[in-house]
């Protein structure tokens, strides 16, 4: 049975995600900072919560330990986990603030993969799926008009939109040093969760299409590559 772990996976679409992945067969490991929060929605989809504070190396760290104890292999991670930051023009936000952002969503899944990274290697099939998301992309940042068909949802966010430009580089280098393990960034589009206020224009169901079809990849398919539901997304 495939074993997975999803970050940030208590709502949203790192909820939805996991609810698909059980349903498809995997063992779903269902992180969450909030343990409490973790187990109830564990209870409701049949995953098994784990206690995961990506900001946190102690804490990814006792997560490895206990998933290697659980299960000795991890099949699929999903680097789900992520914080918006603040909603404000370039000029208006801070270094303190762009750190925070930072701290989740690039060091946040670095720090993953690094204590996951021999539990991966224990698969036959290793997959790696970073959420991303449009805003990091430059070639749609340079040119929003340009690429509407593409990325029809772009909108200024400095801290969020270079955290997920630099999720894109950690992306496609862990895939050139790991080149047994797929591993690839995806854009759900602007979905509509707790994260954006349910702003966005996608439902969950339709924003985890991409996270679920890309940790499905198995041994045969890409790595890094930066994909939407769409197809390619530009860099």
């Amino acid at each position: 049975m495939t074993v997975t772990l999803i970050t940030g996976a208590n709502r949203g679409l790192g909820l939805e995600t996991a609810r698909r992945l059980v349903d498809a067969g995997h063992t779903v490991h269902l992180g969450a900072r909030d343990l409490r929060r973790g187990e109830e929605a564990a209870r409701r989809i049949g995953a098994h919560p784990l206690r995961i504070d990506v900001t946190s190396d102690a804490s990814v760290r006792e997560a490895a330990r206990l998933l290697r104890e659980r299960a000795g292999r991890l099949d699929v991670l999903v680097n789900n986990a992520g914080i918006a930051g603040p909603a404000r023009p370039a000029g208006e936000v801070t270094a303190a603030e762009m750190l925070e952002v930072y701290d989740t969503n690039v060091f946040g899944a670095v720090r993953v993969l690094h204590a996951f990274l021999p539990l991966l290697e224990e698969s036959d099939a290793p997959v790696v799926v970073n959420v991303g998301s449009g805003l990091g992309s430059l070639a749609v940042a340079a040119d929003p008009a340009g690429h509407a068909s593409v990325v029809p949802d772009w909108i200024p966010a400095p801290a969020y939109g270079s955290s997920k430009a630099a999720l894109n580089m950690v992306t496609v280098q862990y895939a050139h040093a790991c080149p047994t393990v797929r591993i690839n960034v995806v854009d759900p589009g602007l979905t509509a969760t707790d994260f954006n206020g349910h702003a966005g224009t996608r439902t969950v169901e339709e924003g985890a299409e991409i996270i679920v079809r890309m940790a499905t990849i198995g041994a045969d398919g890409p790595s890094g590559g930066y994909f939407s539901a769409n197809g390619v997304v530009p860099w």
